[in-house]
C-alpha cells in the first residue's frame, strides 16, 4: 500500500516537472521566434559596446566611453551602497524607536507611537519625494551652505564630507577589520586581546590624512559629496523601514515573559542590564526572522530610486541602457537575477546569524 502511494506521488511529481519543462520551452521558443521576426538579435554581446551616456555618481571610474558592462557595475554598486546605508540606519532607528514605545516615559512612548503610525502609513514613494523636493531642494545654494564644524557642508547640491587621501581607504579597511576582530574576541571573553586589538584599530585611523572640502568659486572642491538623490533615498528608506522594525522589536520584547524581568531585578540587575542581558537575548530569537523580511524589502524598494534619478541599477541599466540597446529580455533578466542574488545573500547571512543566536541560546 505504501509503495503504491509512493509510486503515485512520484508519478505526479514527474508529470508536474514535464509540464513545467514544456511550458518553459514553449515560452522561450515563442520569445526567440518573435525576436527573430522583428530582426532583434539576442545575447549579451552588447555589454562590451560603448555606453555613450554619463552617470551622475560613480564609486568606480566611469566615463561616456565606458562599456555597458561598466555602466551595469556602476549601477550595481550604487544599489548596494544605498541598500547598505538604509539597512544600517533603519536598524539603529528601528531598535531605538521600538524600545522607546515600551518606555515608561509617556512623552517618549507617544512620540515613538506617532513616528510608527505616521511613517508606515504614508507610501514610500511620497516620502522619497518629500525628502528630495520639499527638504533637500529647499536648502541654500553652495555659498550659503549649512556648515558643521567647518568640515561638513550641506546645500542643495548635496552633503560635502572630508575624504581620505591616497591610501586612506586601505587604512580604514585595516581599522575596520581590527575593530571587528576586537568585538569578536570581547564576546568570547578575551579581555587582554580585545584591548590590544582595540588599540591597534585606532593606529590606522590616526595615519589617515583627510582632504577637507572648500568653497572655490560657485561650488565646493575637494573631499567627497553625497548627492541629494542619495541622501533623499537613504533617509526615506531608513525612516520608513525603521517604522516596521520598531514594531518587530516591540513585539519581540513583549514576547519575553514578565517573570524573566522580575528575576533579573531580583538578583540586583539595573533596568539597563535587565534589558540587554535578559530581555534582548531572548527577544532576538523572535526578532531576526521578520527583521530579515524588512531588510529584503528595503533592498528591493531601493529600485524606487529611478523616480528621483538616483543612478541605481534600475535607473542606469534597466532604464537608460535598455532604451539605447533595445535588449529588453537580456537587460531585464540580468537585473532581476541581480536583485534575486542580493536578496538571497541577505537572507543567507541573516539565516546564519539566526542559527548562531539559537545555538547560543539567544545572544546579541
Amino acid at each position: 500500500m505504501h509503495r503504491r502511494l509512493d509510486w503515485r506521488a512520484v508519478s505526479w511529481q514527474a508529470l508536474t516537472l514535464v509540464a513545467a519543462g514544456l511550458a518553459a520551452w514553449w515560452v522561450l521558443d515563442t520569445l526567440f521566434a518573435n525576436l527573430a521576426a522583428r530582426g532583434i538579435s539576442s545575447g549579451f554581446g552588447f555589454l562590451s559596446d560603448t555606453a555613450g551616456f554619463g552617470i551622475s555618481m560613480s564609486l568606480i571610474p566611469y566615463s561616456e566611453t565606458s562599456s555597458f558592462g561598466r555602466a551595469f557595475l556602476v549601477g550595481l554598486l550604487n544599489t548596494l551602497l544605498v541598500s547598505g546605508i538604509g539597512i544600517l540606519f533603519a536598524t539603529l532607528i528601528g531598535f531605538a524607536v521600538g524600545a522607546a514605545r515600551l518606555s515608561r516615559n509617556y512623552l517618549a512612548a507617544r512620540l515613538a507611537a506617532a513616528y510608527v503610525e505616521t511613517l508606515r502609513n504614508v507610501p514610500l514613494l511620497l516620502q522619497i519625494f518629500f525628502w528630495y523636493f520639499a527638504v533637500l531642494a529647499a536648502l541654500p545654494r553652495p555659498r550659503g551652505s549649512l556648515a558643521f564644524g567647518d568640515i561638513l557642508f550641506l546645500n542643495n547640491r548635496g552633503l560635502y564630507l572630508p575624504a581620505p587621501e591616497a591610501n586612506g581607504p586601505y587604512f580604514l579597511l585595516a581599522g575596520a577589520v581590527l575593530a571587528i576582530a576586537a568585538v569578536f574576541l570581547w564576546r568570547r571573553g578575551a579581555g587582554v586581546a580585545t584591548l590590544v586589538l582595540s588599540v591597534c584599530a585606532i593606529v590606522p585611523l590616526a595615519l589617515i590624512s583627510w582632504e577637507i572640502p572648500a568653497l572655490r568659486g560657485f561650488n565646493f572642491q575637494g573631499g567627497m559629496v553625497l548627492i541629494p538623490e542619495l541622501l533623499a533615498l537613504a533617509i526615506a528608506l531608513s525612516t520608513y523601514t525603521a517604522a516596521f522594525i520598531a514594531e518587530i522589536v516591540r513585539a519581540g520584547i513583549q514576547s519575553v515573559p514578565a517573570g524573566q524581568v522580575e528575576a533579573g531585578k531580583a538578583i540586583g540587575l539595573s533596568d539597563r542590564d535587565v534589558m540587554w542581558r535578559v530581555v534582548m537575548p531572548q527577544a532576538m530569537r523572535l526578532i531576526v526572522p521578520p527583521l530579515t523580511n524588512q531588510y529584503l524589502n528595503l533592498a528591493k524598494n531601493s529600485s524606487l530610486a529611478a523616480a528621483i534619478a538616483y543612478p541605481d541599477l534600475v535607473s542606469v541599466f534597466a532604464g537608460t541602457a535598455l532604451n539605447i540597446t533595445g535588449q529588453a529580455v537580456e537587460v531585464i533578466t540580468l537585473t532581476m537575477l541581480v536583485y534575486l542574488a542580493i536578496s538571497l545573500a541577505i537572507a543567507g547571512m541573516m539565516a546564519i546569524r539566526n542559527r548562531m543566536i539559537l545555538a547560543e541560546g539567544g545572544s546579541l
